[in-house]
């Protein structure tokens, strides 16, 4: 028994010393597959440390008993219920209060990290005197607080800016992202890297023997954060930063500068401004649906498991949606043939693939591997050995039709067959099948490499295995899966169809594309509509008018009626709406004296909304949840606003339900409100 932990038993810590006087603690939190600080876990562990403190070890290596990470950070479930209950500041309080135990403990203090290590993980190796990391692929390094609409709180935004310098910390902080070891290691964030058979005897050897940061390391720790160096790099943050977010819509990255610009002193003072201000966050409307689009998040993931039963893909159809999501399955480990109807629509796809492996695959060596994963097949041999084929190829039932009484005889018993289409019901393309039940819709958006959703489309004769295993296919090439009915435009392309057809509308008007994007931008989508129609192509946003106006009974402007004229498809033929230079829009200046008008941003969003309501009254998705997950994840729908039907929540049935009426007397029916909105889940 360790000298002062005598009569003490612990569910998430266990310690041990060895011979040379360093004592193993090793975080092992009892009923979790995962490591997270939850309010019992920091108990213990201040328990631990209060005791370790009274007689000291020669020294303390903190690794995990978890094999599949170091520490997740707080646990999220938690500090919701707090938020809840009105006490986010004493959970607050007391992880800053723990972690500076750890820091002021009188022996030497080493984290020895293995794969993920993440928030109040990060913080807790802050709070050591070195650090050590294993440089495996799985070891991550981050405090991605800001994407909950917070920032470090329990000494992280404190501790880090000393220790690697203002620049190296605040891009991390700011942008929430990982690092690996490697690169954790040349901001001198951990001490050594080390192979991960080697990590505790690594930290061993650190606490017996220390290790001498470099001076200048040390230096410009120091010299970053003085009084004037803060006033000075403050501003030029807040530049950073409003470049990617508006201040109104994501306050915590400001918060964190301004803290940081004004707090000086000693630790204790400086952890005290940290505190208040996290606290001050943690209340606010979008750290309260960010941390809701956390949890829709991790509902996405867990649809399906782990077992798809799929191990080699089929695609046919090498345009760009077709050949992206070939390449983007060979990226992610899966056996890939691509087929069209000519090589040279193959070789297109397999130029674009090249393109992705080298953005993407790090190390040059691997790429050889990674691009002999994806095959060339013309003649489409691949079809037999698949377990799944998707069909990518143009918007026409017919033709889609035919395709399938080609492939689907040449399947293998259990291979799945399904379609990208983006808006066709699945009624009109499942009849000449002779296995429906293994036939389904797989809806990816553009660009493959970037959009984190597919849907998985549902119709009435399809099994429940397809849907399983479809939606666990996902998950194995890391997007998210959201299972929707396949009723025209399923759920992202239906409601999105509405707000893109009243920007076409108001461009005819005369309302200038730059001020109809600027209006969006300012709701808190990602990109305005305008340049989304363009960067969609107007030829498919035709195809998608034709399909999806009739249904839902929607007025199409001249702009979408007709197919574009060649070579103005908008981004990909370097003309549209805009002209495209270097993949950027160009927006003409609008007149300074210009004034947008009033209601613009209304007439943009409230049909989005609408739809929403009708869409979730119709059953397209199972619940509320659901459908706001995929507008955020498939649209990029403003996750601070926590989705549509959270939107309509916050803001109010009433309140919206006025703005509608309003838009209605002044520019049609087509705002008038649709069905659902008498929905208990609206309110």
């Amino acid at each position: 028994m360790i000298a002062g932990l005598d009569g003490l038993r612990f569910s998430h810590w266990q310690a041990e010393q060895r011979p040379d006087g360093i004592v193993l603690l090793t975080f092992d939190r009892a009923g979790e597959s995962v490591n997270t600080f939850a309010q019992d876990v920091l108990l213990e562990l201040d328990a631990l440390l209060e005791r370790l403190a009274l007689d000291p070890p020669r020294g303390l290596v903190l690794r995990s008993g978890k094999a599949r990470g170091f520490i997740a950070g707080a646990d999220i479930r938690e500090f919701a219920e707090f938020d809840a209950k009105g006490t986010i500041g004493d959970s607050i309080r007391r992880g800053q209060q723990v972690f500076q135990r750890l820091a002021e403990l009188p022996c030497p203090t080493v984290a020895a990290i293995h794969g993920f290590c993440m928030g109040g993980g990060t913080e807790l190796a802050l709070a050591c005197r070195y650090r050590v990391a294993s440089n495996d692929p799985s070891t991550r390094i981050g405090l991605p607080e800001v994407k909950l609409g917070i920032y470090p709180g329990w000494g992280g935004s404190v501790r880090l800016p000393r220790l690697v310098g203002v620049p190296a910390a605040m891009d991390m902080m700011l942008t929430g992202r990982t690092l690996s070891a490697a690169a954790a290691r040349g901001i001198g964030l951990v001490d050594r890297v080390v192979d991960p058979g080697q990590l505790v005897e690594a930290a061993v050897e650190l606490a017996l023997e220390g290790a001498q940061r470099p001076f200048r390391q040390r230096f410009m720790g120091w010299l970053g954060n003085t009084w004037p160096a803060r006033q000075l790099l403050a501003p030029m943050l807040v530049k950073q930063v409003a470049r990617k977010a508006r201040r109104e819509h994501y306050p915590a990255p400001y918060a964190l500068i301004e803290t940081w610009r004004r707090s000086g002193g000693g630790i204790q003072k400086r952890l005290d401004a940290e505190r208040r201000s996290v606290v001050k966050l943690a209340g606010t409307p979008t750290a309260r649906n960010l941390t809701r689009v956390f949890f829709l998040q991790e509902r996405l993931k867990g649809l399906g498991g782990k077992d798809s039963g799929i191990q080699r893909v089929h695609v046919v159809g090498a345009g760009v949606m077709g050949g992206d999501i070939a390449a983007w399955a060979a990226y992610k480990g899966f056996e890939v043939t691509l087929q069209d109807r000519e090589q040279a629509f193959i070789d297109k796809a397999m130029a674009r693939a090249g393109e992705l492996f080298a953005k993407r695959v790090k190390v040059e060596a691997n790429r050889p591997e990674v691009a002999a994963r994806l095959k060339s097949d013309l003649d489409g041999t691949g079809i037999a050995a698949a377990d799944l084929v998707i069909e990518a190829i143009v918007e026409q039932p017919d033709a889609k039709r035919g395709l399938y009484a080609d492939v689907e005889p040449r399947l293998g018993a259990d291979a799945l067959l399904a379609t990208n289409t983006s808006s066709i019901p699945l009624d009109e393309l499942r009849g000449g099948l002779a296995h429906p039940e293994r036939f389904a819709g797989l809806h990816y958006f553009n660009p493959v490499a970037l959009m984190p959703l597919v849907e998985v489309v549902r119709h009435d004769g399809m099994a429940a295995d397809t849907e399983r295993r479809l939606a666990a296919f996902c998950r194995a090439i890391d997007k998210l899966p959201v299972p929707v009915a396949g009723t025209p435009g399923f759920l992202v392309n239906r409601l999105l169809f509405p707000y893109m057809l009243e920007a076409a509308t108001a461009y005819a008007e005369g309302i200038p594309g730059a001020v109809i994007d600027r209006a969006a931008v300012g709701f808190g989508m990602p990109m305005g509509p305008i340049e989304l129609l363009d960067t969609v192509g107007l030829d498919v946003a035709t195809g998608v008018a034709a399909e999806l106006a009739p249904f839902l009974g929607l007025p199409v402007p001249a702009s979408l009626a007709t197919p574009p004229a060649p070579g103005r498809r908008g981004r990909k033929d370097g003309q549209g709406l805009y002209a495209w230079v270097d993949g950027k829009p160009k927006k003409p200046e609008v007149p300074k004296d210009y004034k947008a008008p009033e209601d613009l941003e209304d007439r943009l969003i409230l049909p989005l909304v609408n739809e929403a309501v009708a869409a979730l009254h119709e059953g397209v998705v199972a619940d509320a949840d659901l459908l706001d997950a995929g507008v955020i994840f498939g649209t990029g729908f403003a996750p601070f606003r926590g989705g549509p039907i959270q939107y309509v929540r916050e803001t109010g049935v009433e309140a919206v339900l006025m703005r509608l009426a309003r838009l209605q007397s002044v520019h049609g029916e087509r705002f008038a409100p649709r069905p659902g909105w008498d929905s208990p889940a609206l309110r």
